[in-house]
């Protein structure tokens, strides 16, 4: 008998996403870095749930739908009447990189951590066998919220529960780099899975971005993605570089990152070593960037990742 995949709840927000096309015109969806992650965590045969604040609107109710559809879990998920979900647009270049524009201040994902009926839905981000959240979701909540969260998590981890967090650093969500700092080393320091990017270490830290990453104290694997297409894993003994695939036609790098962290996830949890975990992020990522807008249709999903 296959045992159950352990319980992950993702944290974060998800937005109303408009992708410009080149006529243009925009076309609708809905992404958001760990929403991303869940949805294909879900996928992949996790048991996932997505916590996050929504409110009332059609918009909410079309969100839940379509996570439901994927498998993701949202008995997690707090409606707040009168509020409507944050927004974003894609803009990609010829190359496939992307530029994001938001429109977010007023979204209901940041009272997640101060709206009383939230209450319930956040404590029980202790009962979960691992948390995943991001340096995204690190910015929605202000001090006094991010003081809440990492409480939270100091008591899951005291009873034997693992943290992931993927730094996934954008400058314009945090107005002071050294709050910004801050709070991604009490982060990365109570990881248990720490994934981190050059760029984004890079845009945090400057010239000294790789060597805080390598010093911080607390995890026990880390995934370093590099700038070529490879990353280094470190912990359980490795310390070794995975190289990824050639892709031959990138069309967008939306949820590259996102997709890579729950093929990693996925894959340790259900027992595969670290390089192992690696190749099959690269994997998923290779695929999820030969097509538009974060989440790629289900019958472009590898058939040979599924771990539960």
């Amino acid at each position: 008998m296959v045992a159950p995949s352990p319980r992950i709840a993702c944290l974060g927000e998800c937005m109303i996403e408009l992708r410009e096309r080149q006529d243009g015109l925009l076309s609708r969806g809905q992404g958001g870095d760990t929403l991303n992650t869940a949805v294909y965590l879900a996928r992949l045969g996790a048991r996932v749930d997505y916590v996050t604040a929504l409110g009332d609107d059609a918009w909410s109710e079309e969100m839940l739908a379509g996570w439901r559809a994927e498998g993701v879990g949202t008995d997690r998920v707090v409606r707040l009447p009168g509020r409507v979900p944050g927004l974003y647009i894609i803009q990609t270049d010829a190359r496939g990189e992307r530029r994001f524009s938001y429109w977010r201040d007023s979204a209901p994902a940041r009272d997640l951590f101060r709206a009383e009926a939230a209450t319930p839905i956040v404590a029980a981000l202790v009962e979960y066998d691992l948390v995943y959240l991001s340096g995204i979701t690190l910015s929605l909540y202000g001090e006094a919220g991010r003081g809440r969260l990492f409480a939270l998590l100091d008591e899951a981890r005291r009873r034997g529960h693992r943290l992931a967090f993927d730094t996934n650093f954008r400058p314009r969500g945090w107005p002071d780099r050294q709050v910004a700092q801050a709070a991604f080393r009490s982060a990365m320091s109570r990881a248990d899975i720490l994934l981190a990017s050059i760029e984004d270490l890079a845009l945090l830290f400057g010239d000294q971005g790789e060597a805080e990453f390598l010093s911080v104290m607390g995890p026990a694997e880390r995934v370093l993605k590099l700038a070529n297409p490879a990353c280094r894993v470190i912990g359980a003994g490795e310390d070794q570089v995975i190289n990824a695939e050639p892709v031959t036609k990138v069309v967008d790098t939306t949820a590259a990152g996102d997709s890579f962290a729950a093929a990693y996830v996925s894959a340790r949890l259900a027992g595969r070593s670290m390089a192992e975990a690696a190749r099959a992020g690269h994997r998923l990522a290779g695929a999820v960037v030969g097509h538009p807008g974060a989440l790629i249709p289900i019958g472009a999903m590898p058939s040979d990742l599924r771990f539960w």
